[in-house]
C-alpha cells in the first residue's frame, strides 16, 4: 500500500494491555500507528516486530500532550484518521478513604486527557472525515462500590461520546466507544493488588461474567477496528460492551 493512501491511528495507553492489542490490529490492517504510553520500554516491546508502528513516550495529562501528540501524527504521517482514548488509571477506593489526590488523577488522565486530545484533533479529524474511540468500561454502566470515581469517570466518557456523535457529525466524524468487562490486563498489578487479592478479584468476575471467561486484549481491539472501518460508516454514537454478558447478567 503506498504510504500516502495509509490510514494514520494515534492510540494513547498503547504499552500494555488493550493499547497494546489494538496498536498492533491498526497495524496489521495497513495503518501507521502512534503508540503513546509513559514508558519508553513497554512501548518498544508494542512496536517490536511491527515496522508500522511508532512509539512516543508521553504524559497524556501534560499539558502540551495533545499538541505534541497531533503534531507528531501529522509532521510524521501527513493526517490522522483513528483516534483512540484508551489511556486510564484505574482507583480502588471506598468513599469512608477518599483520597482527592488520587481522585483527580483518574479524572485527569480517564475524562479530562481524553477532552484535550479530542479538542486539539479536531482539524486534523474534520479533514479525514475521521473516527474518535472513547475506552471506557461496562462497570460504568452499573453500580460499581469501591470504585465508585473510576465508574463515574468512565461513564462520563460515555456521556461525552454520544454527545460528541451528535456535535461531531456535520464535520463527518463519527464517534464511538467500547466498554470492556474483565479483560486479562495488568490493571490489578497496577492497583497494587497482591497475587491472592487478584485471584479473588478474577473468581467473582468469573461468576458474574455470563460466557465464562476473562476476555482477551485482543477481543477488545477486534472491536475498536471493526468499528474503525469503513464499512461500519453509519455507525456513530454506540458504546459498545465488550464483556462477556456482564452488564445484561
Amino acid at each position: 500500500m503506498n504510504d500516502v493512501h495509509r490510514r494514520v491511528a494515534v492510540v494513547t495507553g498503547a504499552g500494555t494491555g488493550i493499547g497494546r492489542a489494538t496498536a498492533r490490529a491498526f497495524s496489521a490492517d495497513g495503518a501507521h500507528v502512534l503508540a503513546v504510553g509513559r514508558r519508553t520500554g513497554p512501548l518498544a516491546e508494542t512496536a517490536a516486530g511491527h515496522p508500522l508502528i511508532t512509539p512516543l513516550a508521553a504524559d497524556v495529562t501534560a499539558a502540551d500532550a495533545p499538541d505534541r501528540l497531533v503534531n507528531a501524527a501529522l509532521d510524521r504521517y501527513g493526517r490522522l484518521d483513528v483516534l483512540v482514548n484508551n489511556a486510564g488509571v484505574a482507583g480502588d477506593s471506598p468513599l469512608a478513604e477518599f483520597d482527592e489526590t488520587a481522585a483527580r488523577r483518574q479524572l485527569d488522565t480517564n475524562l479530562l486527557a481524553p477532552v484535550r486530545l479530542v479538542h486539539a484533533a479536531l482539524p486534523a479529524l474534520t479533514e479525514t472525515r475521521g473516527v474518535i474511540v472513547n475506552v471506557t468500561t461496562s462497570i460504568g454502566q452499573r453500580a460499581w462500590p469501591g470504585s465508585a470515581v473510576y465508574a463515574a469517570g468512565k461513564a462520563a466518557l460515555d456521556s461525552l461520546t454520544r454527545s460528541w456523535a451528535v456535535e461531531l457529525a456535520p464535520h463527518g466524524i463519527r464517534v464511538v466507544a467500547v466498554a470492556p468487562g474483565a479483560i486479562d490486563t495488568p490493571i490489578g498489578e497496577h492497583l497494587g493488588l497482591s497475587p491472592e487479592q487478584q485471584a479473588a478479584v478474577r473468581r467473582w468476575q468469573l461468576a458474574h461474567t455470563p460466557l465464562g471467561r476473562i476476555g482477551h486484549p485482543e477481543d477488545v481491539a477486534w472491536a475498536i477496528r471493526h468499528l474503525c472501518d469503513p464499512t461500519a460508516g453509519f455507525i456513530t454514537g454506540v458504546v459498545l460492551p465488550v464483556d462477556g454478558g456482564a452488564v445484561v447478567a
